[in-house]
């Protein structure tokens, strides 16, 4: 019996690239390959098409949110973009959210459950739980139900429904076109983008935000769909709207490290407010869940409290996009200021809870703004010389909110960034979401993005990290001890040789070598004592599949990926410059130890934060 005992395993340290002419015919092993293939310049393609759509559905459901606030609020006809909060209704101004409210519950009701929320969290649970499938007719439904809550005064952003709405239109074309759940799911993602993109022109942002909520994934297959989507959506805005920023503000000048201080604190302040904001929302919906008549009722029970709100703010009815803008200007300061980002708060987080159909992202942004610009000019009375501004403040505020309510950390600071083009606001943004991000990490276990979806089972990724197994080398823990097989040996040699129990290796198959010790096979001892040739058949006439191989270089990863396609416990290490050239074994028992050697190394650091976390 031959033993391949390799005196000096051989290493390839420098891999060497496959040749057009295959030395590895016969045999299956990974190839590796390129990032992107045909298939993702095919969806890359569609994504450009997502997103001209996206933007111009950007631009529609603005103008029917124009149309309807119009009629509701004015009496007139037009598709001008205004707020409400100039009406001349007086008390009567009470109906008109609960009118619209009416209209979406019947909506929910008989058309589709799935316009309730806003939206990013439904598109998030199509992507984990339904391959990316999103009904047509939410294409429809969502932004008309949006259009009508948000146009009769719902304190609620437009983002969010277009963004549902993009992402529903790239589901869709993604359904027609019979893709992948991976396409799929790009698809969806680069339509979200889109109309996020053409609503605020921020690309960058919008494919940020697509990663961190959507994609669950950083790969360059996904990646650059989103981000043709998102550039193609703002070229649309910027047809329309021009390239100026959407949130004007004075000039920010570049801060001192005191102040950089003072907006990392504030950032923490507001990543705490954020807790219990998104604790509020979701009391406020349990709420809701305990009133004794259906469901489809409680966006008009809510919208009373929109409408008394709106009697006597105001500037809380609508999207509030212009109030964003006087909070960054300082248009709006001191207890004006604080008045109406409470009430702001107190009228969204009902109207939210009650399951009516608008977005999120302006109303964090109004109340985190307004925070932030109130605590701002206490710290400029209380650290005169630190150099605060409070416009500055009011946007880390704003970005610090959405972070900590979010965790969509990158998004916000980008976010802020592309919608008021202040270079120096950079740092302050940086280091105030930073810190929000980690007191709301620290505080609470779910954002309200994932909070509803976590509740019904859904496990939503919280992390993004590099695959353990994809970092260990399969050199690192195959066995360089191989007992192999020769094909001339016949059946009556081989079961002699295993029931003497020479073999020390333990393993439970072993590579079937020819006369020049090339590999062609692998046979179980299970595969030699069942087989029904006779005993002077040679172990040639036992071997009828091609071996299944793995690359010193490779990765664990990539030989579990392996094992599971071809339904192996067993892999042969081979070299790259030789690939019949057995080296070494690798078992499925290998991977195992090594990952829980990974694991024990994870809870020890996760044992150690803990422990200092007490100290």
């Amino acid at each position: 019996m031959a033993e391949d005992i390799p005196s000096e395993p051989s290493h390839s340290p420098i891999p060497v690239a496959p040749s057009l002419e295959d030395p590895t015919a016969g045999h299956k092993a990974p190839r590796g390959g390129s990032v992107i293939d045909s298939g993702t310049v095919r969806i890359t393609v569609y994504s450009i098409v997502l997103g001209f759509v996206g933007g111009l559905v950007a631009q529609a459901l603005t103008a029917l949110i124009g149309f309807i606030t119009n009629i509701a609020f004015y009496g007139r006809l037009s598709t001008e973009f205004v707020s409400p909060a100039g009406n001349h209704l007086g008390i009567f101004v009470i109906i008109v959210p609960v009118a619209g409210a009416v209209i979406v519950g019947i909506m929910a009701r008989y058309g589709s459950q799935a316009i309730r929320g806003h939206g990013i969290p439904e598109a998030m649970e199509q992507v984990l739980t339904n391959r990316s499938r999103i009904q047509p007719r939410l294409t429809f439904l969502k932004p008309v139900s949006s259009a009508i809550a948000i146009g009769t005064g719902g304190p609620f952003g437009a983002e969010g429904p277009i963004i549902a709405t993009g992402g529903a239109f790239g589901s869709l074309l993604g359904q027609l076109l019979h893709t992948t759940n991976d396409e799929r799911k790009t698809l969806l993602a680069a339509g979200a983008a889109a109309g996020m993109a053409g609503t605020f022109g921020s690309p960058v942002a919008a494919v940020l935000l697509a990663v961190e909520l959507l994609l669950f994934e950083f790969k360059a297959r996904s990646l650059i769909p989103v981000a043709m989507a998102s550039v193609a959506a703002t070229v649309v805005r910027i047809a329309f709207l021009g390239a100026d920023p959407i949130f004007a503000m004075p000039h920010i000048v570049a801060p001192g490290a005191a102040a950089i201080g003072v907006y990392v604190a504030l950032g923490a302040l507001t990543g705490l407010a954020a807790v219990y904001v998104t604790r509020a929302v979701y009391g406020l919906e349990d709420l809701f869940a305990r009133i004794p008549v259906h469901w489809m009722w409680w966006p008009a029970i809510g919208a009373v409290a929109v409408g008394v709100v709106g009697y006597f703010a105001p500037d809380t009815l609508g999207v509030g996009y212009n109030i964003i803008d006087d909070i960054l200007s300082g248009g709006i300061a001191g207890k004006t200021l604080a008045v109406l980002f409470i009430l702001k708060f107190v009228s969204w987080s009902i109207a939210l809870s009650s399951g009516t159909s608008g977005g999120t992202l302006a109303p964090l942004f109004t109340i985190g703004g307004g925070l932030g610009a109130v605590l701002g000019a206490g710290a400029v009375i209380l650290l005169p010389a630190a150099g605060i501004d409070p416009n500055t403040a009011a946007l880390v505020g704003m970005a610090a909110m959405f972070t900590g309510a979010s965790r969509a950390f990158l998004t916000s600071v980008v976010f802020a960034f592309e919608t008021t083009l202040e270079p120096n606001s950079i740092l302050p943004l940086l280091g105030g979401c930073g810190a929000a991000y980690l007191v709301s990490a620290l505080m609470m276990r779910y954002s309200i993005m994932t909070e509803k979806i976590e509740r019904r089972g859904i496990k939503v990724p919280a992390e993004y990290g590099i695959d353990a197994l994809a970092g260990i080398l399969v050199r690192e823990c195959a066995s360089y001890k191989v007992s192999s097989l020769e094909t001339g040996r016949t059946l009556r040699e081989i079961k002699s040789w295993l029931n003497s129990g020479l073999d020390g290796s333990g393993h439970q198959g072993y590579p079937v070598l020819d006369e020049n010790g090339e590999l062609k096979g692998m046979l179980t001892r299970k595969a030699v004592f069942s087989s029904s040739l006779p005993e002077t058949a040679r172990l040639s006439e036992l071997v009828t599949r091609p071996p299944v191989t793995i690359y010193e270089d490779d990765t664990l990863r990539d030989a579990m990926d392996v094992m599971s396609e071809n339904d192996i416990g067993r892999l042969p290490v081979v070299i790259r410059s030789s690939p019949g050239r057995v080296v070494a074994i690798l078992t499925r028992s290998d991977v195992m130890t090594a990952n829980k050697k990974h694991l024990n190394e994870a809870r020890r650091s996760e044992a150690s934060i803990q422990w200092l976390a007490i100290r």
